[in-house]
């Protein structure tokens, strides 16, 4: 069954430390007092995605915190913009293990068991660009193959029937996944066929401005020849 998960930016002095699940931490970014109140407002905020510019030059780490062994930890990213909309990035385990690694991916979607508890590692390199920075979509989920949760069961219920209940809950959840996915497919789609049209109108532009300027160019040079084939003759007639 999949967990509702609570993230949060750091865990200052004076805010609940409690999260359930997954924790999902950005150690780069932002000022301490800012990331000090923003973190006592939103730890207990639901979220497990978020959308990160990271600088030209830059590499930034999200860390995500297992309570139990086994447990599947579902990673997504997708450039948005930047670039050729490549980025590297590497996963490592809580023994600096590396899971997952990449060189100019655009886009991954992976699922992985966690072997040990402890503190997972998400890092994005973005040191290949001088000048470009770029915005990647991250989603860090994590969900469990037991299904601990079961549904009360009501008088004049039988079990079979509260059993096809669960499973077609089940399935709408699955659905609803497969559908969120479709969607930041789409997205992704989207914003890179969007760079692209912006890309061709910019070449479009500037090849016109050149065919404009060698225009002018080749019509002053015949200017300045039939100016010059007619002063040669003037000048033959003297």
């Amino acid at each position: 069954m999949r967990r509702v998960l609570c993230s949060r930016v750091t865990s200052p002095k004076g805010c609940s430390p409690d999260t359930a699940g997954l924790i999902v931490r950005v150690r780069n970014g932002l000022p301490t007092i800012a990331a000090g109140v923003f973190a006592c407002l939103v730890t207990n905020v639901v979220a497990t995605a978020l959308t990160y510019k990271l600088e030209a030059g830059e590499k930034a780490c999200f860390y995500a915190e297992t309570n139990k062994e086994n447990e599947k930890i579902a990673f997504y990213f997708a450039v948005q913009s930047g670039g050729s909309f490549d980025i590297d990035y590497r996963v490592e385990g809580p023994d600096s293990k590396i899971i997952l690694e990449g060189e100019k991916e655009r886009q991954g979607d992976f699922v992985f068991s966690a072997q040990k508890t402890g503190e997972y590692s998400f890092c994005f390199d973005n040191e290949m660009s001088t000048f470009t920075e770029k915005m990647i979509d991250i989603e860090i989920s994590s969900e469990h193959e037991a299904r601990t949760a079961q549904l009360p069961s009501k008088q004049g219920t039988s079990p079979e029937q509260t059993s096809v209940l669960e499973e077609s809950i089940f399935k709408i959840s699955g659905q609803l996944s497969t559908i969120s996915r479709n969607q930041k497919y789409f997205r992704t789609r989207e914003n890179r066929n969007f760079s692209t049209v912006n890309s061709t109108e910019k070449r479009i532009v500037n090849f016109s401005v050149i065919q404009i300027c060698l225009i002018v160019c080749m019509g002053a040079l015949q200017v300045l020849v039939v100016r010059f084939f007619f002063q040669g003759a003037r000048k033959g007639y003297v």
